[in-house]
């Protein structure tokens, strides 16, 4: 099933349950992704510590 399907489906089960229909697919993406852009410019990333070589994943 795909995201346009499932939206059917579920505008159909609020209008029979007498709810508020979800909003389309896609709606929030730009918002999402400018927010995300946004949380990376204002978070870069931070430099990991390089692992010693002589560590083995167990710890002996």
């Amino acid at each position: 099933m795909d995201a346009i399907q499932q939206h059917m489906l579920d505008t159909y089960r609020a209008a029979r349950l007498g709810e508020p229909a979800p909003p389309p697919p896609g709606r929030h993406d730009r918002r999402t992704l400018r927010d995300l852009y946004h949380h990376w410019l204002t978070h870069p990333p931070v430099e990991s510590k390089p692992v010693r070589p002589d560590s083995s994943p167990s710890g002996v």
